[in-house]
């Protein structure tokens, strides 16, 4: 129902690029170029300055863009809810989620929504964030829910929740351990952390590279597979491990953990979907639509 031309000129601001433009919405070039052409001449002006190879917006283009991308995302919530009125959707849908989302975002999401569509059949691949884009590649899942900061060129990710990792220990630790330590501190501190692959561990390196401390000067007594088994660990063994604040709501209320802050170093990470370019089909799209929704009113 939207319109196209809209679609086709916020992807040419996005990429400043008609090429990237054509790839993204797989429409011929000149096509891209006739649909830009026709909105100029509807409003009488430059959408964009041309220099040689290089575009870029005009005052009038950072205009329109600010009201497209409200048009566009105003579209998708009308389409959204008319199809709710009727309960269109049944069919299959296959989702693939990293461990973190799996056991802590995605329960009361999947609840909600198979009670609103009764007709849709839902599966669930549990995996690290790299497994799933795997999955996604090789058509095994149709929907995949990421995390970390590693993005592969030939799929297309959309930002669903924002997170953060903390450092915490048990509370009965015997380490002696401050409330709030120097990143340079964590060198000499045992650890244990998620698996290679996993995108818990991505952010963390990350972050530890802004300080010049690479994983492997660390001292890290294991790598497992999953949150709970680091917390099971942690439980029972003198060490620090890090994991996402969400994960430990219970046992910091239970006063289990404690979190011990570590001076000017983020590691905030995004929770994002992940398809296939071009390959959604209307059930992917009514499920990250259903979840931004259930997002917004958490």
């Amino acid at each position: 129902m939207s319109d196209f031309r809209l679609k086709v000129f916020r992807s040419v601001a996005k990429n400043l690029s008609f090429t990237k433009a054509s790839q993204e919405l797989f429409v011929s070039q000149p096509a891209i170029t006739k649909h830009i052409q026709e909105l100029e001449s509807t409003y009488q002006t430059r959408l964009f300055d041309r220099q040689g190879s290089k575009i870029s917006l005009t005052e009038a283009g950072k205009l329109l863009l600010e009201h497209c991308d409200r048009i566009l995302e105003d579209y998708k919530r009308l389409e959204y809810e008319m199809h709710l009125l009727n309960n269109e959707y049944m069919g299959e849908l296959r989702l693939g989620a990293s461990t973190t989302i799996a056991q802590y975002v995605l329960p009361p999401l999947l609840a909600s929504f198979i009670k609103k569509f009764p007709q849709v059949n839902l599966s669930l691949m549990n995996g690290n964030s790299r497994e799933v884009e795997v999955a996604l590649q090789e058509h095994r899942i149709d929907l995949g829910l990421v995390e970390g900061v590693f993005r592969l060129p030939n799929l297309k990710y959309t930002t669903f929740l924002e997170d953060e990792l903390v450092a915490v220990v048990r509370t009965k630790s015997k380490l002696s351990i401050a409330d709030e330590i120097a990143p340079k501190e964590l060198l000499n501190i045992p650890l244990v952390l998620r698996e290679r692959g996993s995108g818990t561990l991505d952010v963390i390196e990350r972050a530890l590279l802004q300080h010049n401390i690479k994983l492997s000067s660390l001292h890290v007594l294991m790598y497992l597979g999953s949150t709970e088994s680091i917390k099971l660990f942690l439980e029972n063994t003198d060490c620090m491990g890090i994991i996402s604040i969400r994960s430990i709501c219970k046992e910091l209320a239970a006063g289990t953990f404690r979190v011990v802050e570590i001076k000017a170093m983020s590691m905030l990470r995004d929770f994002c979907f992940v398809h296939q370019q071009g390959q959604e089909s209307g059930l992917v799209q009514a499920f990250i639509q259903f979840a931004m929704h259930h997002n917004r009113k958490l």
